[in-house]
C-alpha cells in the first residue's frame, strides 16, 4: 500500500475488498450492494445510529445487540450479519461508512461504473436520481452511479462532479458569480 494512505483508508480497503470477494465467491455481489446501499440509506438518516456507531464507549456486547437487531429488522444476507459481528469484534466498527463506501466502489468499478458526486440543497427521492444517472449515462457513453449527499448552504440547484468535471447549477454559485460581476464594475 502506498505511504500516503492513512490508517483508515488501508483498514476499509482490506475489509471491503474481502467483503467483495465473499460477494463473489457466493456469486451475490448484486445482493450485498442492495443491502450495503439500503444500510447506507438507513445510517445517514439517523444520526443517533451515527452517533452510536462513533462512539467508543459502548461495550462490544451492546454493539452486537444493537446490530443485530438492526439487521434482523432490514433482513439482510447472513454474511452480511456476520461481516458487522467481526467488524465489531475486531474493534472495526469505526470504520463502518467508510467500509461501506469502499465495498460499493469496488463493485461500481468493477462493472465499469463511472463515479460521481451529486450535490444538492435538498433530499432527492430515489426515482429522480436513477433518472439523473440514466441521462448522464447516455451522455458520455457509460454506466454512471451518484453518489448523492445534502449542503444546505446551496440555497437551490445541483452541482454535479464527474471525475474533473463539474457542472454547477447552485443558486449559491449564481450568486457568486453576481457578486464578482458587481464588484468589478
Amino acid at each position: 500500500m502506498s505511504k500516503n494512505k492513512t490508517f483508515s483508508s488501508e483498514v476499509s480497503q482490506r475489509y471491503a475488498l474481502a467483503l467483495y470477494d465473499l460477494a463473489l465467491e457466493k456469486s451475490q455481489v448484486d445482493e450485498f450492494a442492495s443491502n450495503m446501499e439500503d444500510f447506507m440509506r438507513m445510517y445517514n438518516a439517523n444520526d443517533n445510529l451515527k452517533n452510536f456507531v462513533r462512539n467508543p464507549t459502548y461495550s462490544i456486547e451492546d454493539q452486537k445487540i444493537v446490530f443485530d437487531k438492526i439487521l434482523n429488522i432490514m433482513n439482510v444476507n447472513q454474511i452480511i450479519k456476520n461481516f458487522f459481528l467481526v467488524l465489531i469484534t475486531k474493534k472495526r466498527i469505526f470504520f463502518l461508512e467508510q467500509i461501506i463506501k469502499e465495498f460499493l466502489k469496488l463493485i461500481s468499478t468493477k462493472k465499469g461504473q463511472v463515479a460521481a458526486n451529486l450535490i444538492s440543497s435538498k433530499i432527492i427521492d430515489d426515482k429522480t436520481i436513477l433518472d439523473i444517472e440514466k441521462e448522464i449515462s447516455s451522455s458520455i457513453n457509460r454506466s454512471i452511479k451518484l453518489d448523492c449527499k445534502i449542503d444546505n448552504s446551496l440555497i437551490g440547484g445541483v452541482i454535479i462532479q464527474i471525475g474533473s468535471l463539474m457542472i454547477d447549477t447552485s443558486i449559491k454559485n449564481k450568486l457568486q458569480k453576481y457578486k464578482k460581476k458587481m464588484m468589478e464594475a
